[in-house]
């Protein structure tokens, strides 16, 4: 038995988290923000600010990159005053990634200008589909199969 509506979704989910799909995304959301911030850098950022400080290994797990590629783009960001380096209080032989205030305000910044671009397409909605569809998807991550 097939269920039309799962395969649909899963359709439109593997087009949505493609990687060709963010970076063309982050691309976009990133111009004109500084030679640091690209679609490149933008995860880093965007990953420290939902885990606040970390270390390079647990932010790779956080955002789908490894160590040593999450520590060359946060030496680019460093080198750009968007984010330090910090010892671990909890081990000091351990460093924690930190968004600076200027990191914040370029993920302030890009977060704002996706919001605004989502506003955009939705606009030819009905504003009670619009947000019916915005709590049913913030129903589905929560409580759907990517949730753990």
């Amino acid at each position: 038995m097939t269920n039309p509506t799962g395969h649909e979704i899963a359709e439109a989910l593997g087009l949505l988290l493609r990687r060709s799909t963010r970076t063309g995304l982050h691309a976009q959301l990133t111009d004109g923000l500084g030679e640091a911030v690209d679609e490149l850098t933008y995860p880093v950022l965007s990953g420290l600010a939902r885990t606040g400080p970390c270390s390079a290994a647990d932010l790779g797990r956080e955002i789908g990159l490894d160590r040593t590629t999450v520590t060359r783009r946060a030496d680019r960001l460093e080198e750009a005053g968007l984010l330090r380096r910090e010892a671990d209080p909890g081990d000091r032989r351990a460093t924690l990634l930190v968004l600076t205030d200027r990191g914040q305000d370029a993920v302030r910044a890009t977060r704002q200008r996706l919001a605004a671009r989502i506003e955009d397409s939705l606009a030819s909605w009905p504003a009670d589909d619009a947000r019916a569809f915005a709590r049913l998807l913030r129903t589905f991550v929560d409580e759907g199969p990517f949730q753990g």
